[in-house]
């Protein structure tokens, strides 16, 4: 895996949309496999309340016959966090501050999740559409 590519997708994340405060991916068993946040976050804790969470939103919309889960967000009062599933095997977190424009956020991720889930397994896709996961 090329952890620079990995370091650089979520580095431009945090350039395109201001508010971002952090990042994680995570494997979707909760395990950490980089992240970029603040001191004050214990990415390893993220990683797994991450992946415990999204675990719980794609049983509630498979059991609610939504379709396949594209993320989830949690509102809190000082920002968000969203997760985002990064194919079948891995996951993205971002965190943002209050003034994060969400709808931006996901413009913005959508196509970094794929970009993500090349460099996680190693492959190359050629002009894969997003459009299923918005």
């Amino acid at each position: 895996m090329d952890h620079e590519a990995l370091a650089r997708e979520m580095q431009d994340l945090r350039r395109q949309v201001t508010g971002i405060t952090d990042t994680a991916v995570a494997a979707a068993d909760g395990l950490l496999i980089a992240a970029d946040t603040a001191a004050s976050i214990e990415p390893e804790g993220l990683a797994a309340l991450a992946a415990a969470g999204l675990g719980l939103a794609r049983r509630t919309t498979d059991a609610t016959d939504r379709g396949v889960l594209r993320r989830t967000v949690t509102y809190g009062s000082h920002g968000c966090a969203a997760f985002y599933a990064v194919g079948d095997t891995a996951l993205m977190v971002v965190l943002g501050d209050e003034g994060v424009d969400v709808d931006r956020l996901n413009a913005a991720v959508l196509p970094a999740l794929d970009r993500i889930e090349s460099i996680l397994t190693g492959t190359t896709r050629t002009s894969h559409s997003t459009s299923a996961r918005m």
